[in-house]
């Protein structure tokens, strides 16, 4: 090799170098002939390449300015109307009609819950219409309303951050509630405890808009107040303490809300009657709870959320069985 290199001058090296590269290296462009770098020629040979693509030069200002058809727009919105109407109610109609019902009330929504008590008020209203359909949800949002409605600082009593409740407040208010939907999306017990269900889920909010309805008006236009346990005259707002006003007020707050129910075939009339008795018994027993424990030592755990849930859980547990012993014996 090196005596080869020896002989080559400059002149006869690049001769060589370049009869080498013509001879040796002849670049293949039988790759590339097949690519068809004009689009605009050769449009068939492209097709028969590419059977599988619809080929259509388009120019970029037509994607710019396309635009859905109304007649899309109209199907969209036919097709979410059909997903909100479905029945049986579906996880998608429970969330999608939520979605524009929690929108449209959000000043509403604002002006009496915090925003993590929205995201739980959310999360029930989800899970009512999905187990109980619109009927269900019309039930608590008219709980809702009447609960705000009977919300008042009055006598200098106002609730932590003006009213304004948070998830807590919202659990406590419906953990029976969600047990019995979920009691009823399942499906537990079949048709035949599917009834007890929902009774015991308007049972629950019959109780709580009972007992906020009684303590609120209580509080505000109470004139004597008497702690339950022992029929003593303490101030307004003790725990454990009751009026005459707001007795009453309470007893109507749950013959209205029992009545919804019945309007709108969630429950009989005999059931209706059923869950007023259940959450006036139930309240009587959460005011001994509030009286005799809440507050004392060793109980600093029994709030008033805590007290709400055992509340509401006598109230829809009573009902139930209430209806089960009538049923036997007289219906």
């Amino acid at each position: 090799m090196a005596l080869t290199l020896a002989f080559l001058t400059p002149a006869t090296f690049s001769t060589s170098i370049s009869t080498f590269a013509t001879q040796q290296i002849k670049p293949n462009f039988s790759f590339f002939s097949t690519i068809n770098l004009n689009p605009t020629k050769n449009y068939n040979k492209s097709k028969q390449m590419y059977p599988n693509l619809s080929y259509k030069p388009t120019k970029m200002s037509e994607f710019l300015t396309a635009k859905a058809s109304p007649n899309d727009l109209i199907g969209s919105i036919s097709n979410a109307i059909n997903l909100v109407q479905s029945n049986p109610t579906t996880w998608q109609s429970a969330i999608l009609s939520n979605i524009v019902i929690f929108v449209l009330g959000t000043p509403i929504l604002i002006s009496g819950l915090s925003i993590s008590g929205i995201v739980a008020a959310f999360l029930l209203a989800t899970l009512t219409w999905r187990s109980f359909g619109p009927p269900g949800f019309l039930l608590v949002a008219i709980y809702f309303v009447l609960v705000k409605m009977a919300q008042k600082e009055a006598q200098g009593i106002a609730e932590k951050k003006k009213g304004r409740r948070g998830p807590g407040s919202v659990i406590g208010s419906s953990a029976a509630g969600c047990v019995c939907a979920l009691l009823s999306i399942y499906g537990i017990g079949g048709k035949t405890l599917s009834q007890l269900w929902q009774l015991g889920f308007v049972a629950s909010f019959c109780t709580k808009l009972s007992d906020t309805v009684s303590s609120e008006i209580g509080k505000a236009y109470g004139k004597t107040t008497y702690l339950v346990t022992t029929f003593k005259i303490v101030p307004r707002g003790t725990e454990g303490a009751v009026s005459v006003e707001g007795t009453i007020a309470g007893l109507l707050a749950a013959v209205l809300l029992a009545f919804v129910g019945c309007l709108t075939d969630q429950i009989k009339a005999t059931e209706a009657v059923i869950c007023v008795l259940a959450s006036q018994i139930a309240n009587f027993g959460e005011s001994i709870i509030g009286a005799s424990l809440q507050d004392k030592e060793g109980f600093q755990w029994l709030n008033n959320d805590a007290v709400n849930v055992i509340n509401i859980s006598m109230g829809s547990t009573l009902a139930i069985l209430l209806q089960q012993v009538l049923a036997r014996n007289w219906l």
